[in-house]
C-alpha cells in the first residue's frame, strides 16, 4: 500500500467523504432530464375545463412555448437537455455542491449522516435558475419578445430576470405585495437584470384592480400574481407566460438537482438515502431533488426510502387541503388541475417564506402524496427560523425561509434517529440562501416573529368536475 507522510492512501471515495463534500466536476451535470410521469403508480389526471373537457392544445400554446408543451405532456422517461442550456447552467455554477453537515450531526449527537445539496451558490441564490434558463431558451428560439410571470419571495422572479437578460428577452414580474414590501433587495436584483417589477395586486390588470377595489391594502398571493401575469400575456401576442413551479415541464427541469446528487453520493461511497427532504410551495425544488431518487422507490430497489415534503402551517395544502380539481390561479383563468388545495381564494397570511404561499401543489407531487409515497409535514415559521438560525451557526450558511423548512425536518428526523440509534442517511435540498431574507431573521432574533394558524378552509366554491 502506498504511503504519503506516513499514512496509507485511502480510496478516493473515503478521502472525499472525510472532507464532507463531493466534487463539482462538470461531468456530473446530466445530459438528460428525468420525467417521472411514465413511472407514476397510476395515470396523471389531465387538466380540465369547468365543463369537464380536456383543453385543446391551442389554448396552452397562447401561453407557453411549443417545446415546453411537448415536455409538459411527454411520456418519455428521459428528455435531452439542449447543449446551449446545459452550457449556460455549467457557466452559472452547476453542478452545485453536496455537503455533509458534520458539525450539525455533532451538535445534535445523532448517528445519522446528514447531507444537503446547496443550490444557493447559483447567481440568484436559489434553484430557480435551472428552469428559468430552459424556459427563456425555448421562448427565445420561438421568437417570443417578452415573458411575464409571478413571484413570491422573489427567487423565481430573479432567476427569470437573469435568464431574460442572457437570452435578450423582456421580463415583467408581478411580485406578491407582501414580499415586495418585505424583500426590497430582491426587487432591486430583478431590476438590475433589466426586469420590470410590479407589486401584485396591481392596477395594470382587471384581476388586480378588482381586488384593490375591495381591499386596497391586500397583501397579495401567488394565485393573484399568476392571474395578473396570465392576463398580461393575453394582452400582447408576442408575450408568453413563464411559470416557476407546479407544472410538469418546470419540475422536469429541476431534476438536474437529484441527478447530480445521486452521482455525488455515489462518489462519496454512500448508499441511497433513507430520507429525502424538501420544502414545498408548488413543488419544484422538492421534486428536483426527490424525483430522480423516487424512481428507486417506485421500482422496488429501495422501497423503504422515505420522502418528506415540508410546508408552512399557515398554508397547509398537503397536510390539511383536499385532493381535487382546482384553478391554478385566484381569478380562475387557468384550466383546473387535480391537486391538493386549500382553495384558490384562500387568503394566505404574510409569512416570510413567500415562495411557499401557494394554495395548491404540483399534480405529480399531489398524486404521490395521495398514494402514500410522500409524507407531508407542516411547521410554524418561528420553529422554522429557529432551525435556520441553528444551521447558520454550525454550517455557516443562512438558509432562505423556504429552505429552512427542510432544515427543520432534517433536524427532527436526525433527533428521531438519535433516540432509536439508527444510522440513517438524510438528504435534503437547501434550495436557496437567506442573505436577502434577513428581515425575517431580524424579527426572529428580536422576538417579533408572528405565527399564523391556518384560516378556515372552505372549498365549496370550487367547480366540481368529472374527467
Amino acid at each position: 500500500m502506498a504511503i504519503i507522510c506516513g499514512d496509507p492512501v485511502e480510496p478516493m471515495a473515503r478521502i472525499l467523504g472525510s472532507r464532507g463534500r463531493a466534487s463539482q466536476s462538470e461531468d456530473l451535470v446530466p445530459e438528460f432530464w428525468y420525467n417521472i410521469v411514465p413511472d407514476l403508480p397510476k395515470p396523471l389526471p389531465p387538466p380540465l375545463l369547468p365543463d369537464g373537457r380536456v383543453p385543446p392544445r391551442e389554448m396552452f400554446e397562447r401561453l407557453f412555448a411549443k417545446a415546453l408543451l411537448d415536455q409538459e405532456f411527454s411520456g418519455e422517461r428521459f428528455i435531452r437537455i439542449p447543449d446551449e442550456v446545459r452550457g449556460v447552467l455549467i457557466s452559472l455554477g452547476r453542478p452545485t455542491p453536496l455537503f455533509r453537515a458534520r458539525r450539525l450531526e455533532e451538535l445534535l449527537g445523532t448517528p445519522a449522516r446528514i447531507y444537503y445539496k446547496f443550490e444557493g451558490v447559483l447567481p440568484t441564490g436559489s434553484h430557480k435558475v435551472n428552469t428559468a434558463i430552459a424556459q427563456a431558451y425555448y421562448n427565445m428560439v420561438e421568437g417570443v419578445e417578452r415573458l411575464s410571470t409571478e413571484t413570491g419571495a422573489g427567487q423565481w422572479g430573479s432567476a427569470l430576470s437573469l435568464a431574460g437578460a442572457l437570452f435578450k428577452l423582456k421580463v415583467r414580474v408581478f411580485m406578491v405585495r407582501s414580499s415586495y414590501e418585505q424583500k426590497p433587495y430582491r426587487r432591486v436584483l430583478m431590476e438590475l437584470y433589466g426586469a420590470e417589477v410590479v407589486p401584485s395586486p396591481s392596477k395594470l390588470t382587471n384581476a388586480g384592480r378588482s381586488i384593490l377595489e375591495r381591499e386596497p391594502e391586500h397583501p397579495g398571493s401567488l394565485g393573484i400574481a399568476i392571474s395578473e401575469a396570465i392576463e398580461d400575456v393575453l394582452s400582447y401576442e408576442r408575450a408568453r407566460y413563464s411559470l416557476g413551479s407546479v407544472l410538469n415541464h418546470v419540475l422536469l427541469h429541476q431534476t438536474i438537482i437529484g441527478l447530480e446528487a445521486f452521482k455525488q453520493l455515489e462518489e462519496l461511497g454512500e448508499e441511497l438515502p433513507d430520507y429525502v427532504i424538501g420544502c414545498v410551495g408548488g413543488g419544484s425544488n422538492f421534486a428536483g431533488l426527490a424525483y430522480p431518487l423516487m424512481r428507486f422507490k417506485l421500482s422496488g430497489k429501495k422501497s423503504d426510502m422515505k420522502f418528506i415534503a415540508v410546508e408552512p402551517r399557515a398554508c397547509p395544502s398537503l397536510t390539511r387541503g383536499v385532493y381535487t380539481y382546482d384553478y391554478g390561479d385566484t381569478a380562475g383563468l387557468t384550466p383546473l388541475l387535480k391537486m391538493y388545495t386549500v382553495g384558490h381564494k384562500y387568503r394566505v397570511p404574510p409569512i416570510h417564506a413567500g415562495g411557499l404561499r401557494y394554495h395548491g401543489d404540483a399534480p405529480t407531487l399531489s398524486l404521490l402524496v395521495n398514494e402514500g409515497l410522500i409524507e407531508a409535514r407542516a411547521y410554524h415559521q418561528s420553529e422554522v427560523f429557529a432551525a435556520g438560525a441553528l444551521f447558520s451557526k454550525v454550517e455557516g450558511i443562512v438558509p432562505a425561509p423556504e429552505s429552512a423548512h427542510a432544515v427543520k425536518a432534517a433536524i427532527d428526523i436526525a433527533l428521531e434517529a438519535k433516540k432509536s440509534g439508527d444510522t440513517k442517511i438524510i438528504l435534503f435540498n437547501l434550495s436557496g440562501h437567506g442573505l436577502l431574507d434577513l428581515q425575517g431573521y431580524m424579527e426572529y432574533l428580536e422576538g417579533k416573529l408572528k405565527d399564523y394558524e391556518p384560516e378556515n378552509i372552505d372549498i365549496s366554491y370550487i367547480p366540481r368536475v368529472n374527467p
